[in-house]
């Protein structure tokens, strides 16, 4: 591959779902902020696409309009169980944890797993277990609970009532609670790309119950020979058709990122009346993003520029503070 060619590209995504006119604001401001905390990486500090991917779900997981760490929903117990992914496309290296508790950020403990051991997936008990020998301090479940979560938790007791509210397809609906999935995907200089999942799941679970998020091919997957995808959305409709790969092996037919991800979409909704919504990237910074739900906050940094959007056909131009040196 011919590196001159290739322009350092992030495009992030805050959760496709049913988002409430009250969130509209903080998940576009959201999602900014985590494209520039990762295009600082790969253009102000020359960094790799991993690294950059992290540093953006990081700040996603930090913000509590998200779901995803520190705004993560609670299960049917009223716990949180936290799920992450991180891959690498060089090596295809990948780090994830499922149902974590008490982690403010679950993508730093997927990295640990990723840098640290033989394995790719630590689950419950185990992975915070293995928190605890990484140095990763653990906080108090109410730290990373929001009001609007527990309100949330009450008046979506029921998990079917849920799914149906959270991530139907565009249409009616007066959904004003739950949140998604977050994530992310870059290429860096040397043509390396990387994706980051991570998400508190669904408001109501099932007490051990995980999702797309962190199983790979599904919630996330990239290969330095193709390109990086992100996913969100109903989680068990992902699994189902791995939706990740999915959209890779579109690209690896000739399809640009864009066609690719609205195919691998348009397909789940066909066959499983699923809807979710997906970034992608290729290994020369082509972005793709789509999704069929009624919104997905969604944001890209690339040559300089910022754009995101929120709402169906929609891109807006922000303020990049970091320009490349």
């Amino acid at each position: 591959m011919n590196c001159s060619t290739i322009t350092p590209t992030i495009v992030i995504h805050g959760g496709a779902w049913a988002i409430p006119e009250s969130l509209l604001e903080a998940s576009c401001v959201g999602v900014q902020n985590a494209a520039r905390a990762g295009y600082q990486i790969l253009v102000g500090e020359g960094g790799s696409a991993l690294d950059a991917v992290q540093a953006a779900v990081r700040v996603l997981e930090d913000d509590p309009a998200f779901d995803a760490g520190t705004g993560s929903v609670l299960n049917v117990a009223g716990d949180v169980e936290m799920d992450a992914i991180i891959m690498e496309g060089q090596h295809l290296k990948t780090g994830a944890v499922a149902g974590v508790k008490n982690i403010r950020n679950p993508i730093s403990l997927a990295r640990k797993v990723m840098d640290k051991t033989d394995h790719v997936m630590l689950v419950g008990e185990g992975a915070n277990l293995f928190a605890s020998k990484m140095g990763i301090s653990q906080v108090p479940k109410e730290e990373l609970v929001t009001q609007e979560n527990i309100k949330a938790w009450e008046h979506y007791y029921k998990f079917k009532l849920t799914v149906e509210d959270l991530f139907s397809n565009r249409g009616d609906n007066n959904n004003t609670y739950g949140h998604d999935t977050v994530g992310a995907v870059a290429v860096d200089i040397h043509g390396n790309v990387a994706c980051a999942t991570s998400t508190g799941g669904i408001t109501a679970k099932m007490v051990g119950r995980v999702g797309d998020s962190p199983i790979i091919g599904c919630g996330a997957y990239c290969d330095n020979a193709v390109g990086a995808v992100s996913t969100t959305g109903h989680g068990e409709s992902i699994m189902k058709v791995t939706l990740a790969r999915d959209v890779l092996y579109n690209m690896q037919q000739g399809m640009s990122s864009q066609a690719a991800a609205e195919k691998s979409l348009d397909y789940m909704t066909e066959r499983l009346a699923g809807a979710g919504g997906v970034v992608v990237v290729s290994n020369h910074g082509d972005i793709g993003y789509h999704f069929t739900t009624e919104r997905m906050a969604w944001a890209s940094a690339k040559d300089g520029i910022l754009n995101y959007g929120i709402n169906p056909k929609e891109t807006l131009t922000g303020k990049l503070l970091t320009e490349a040196s």
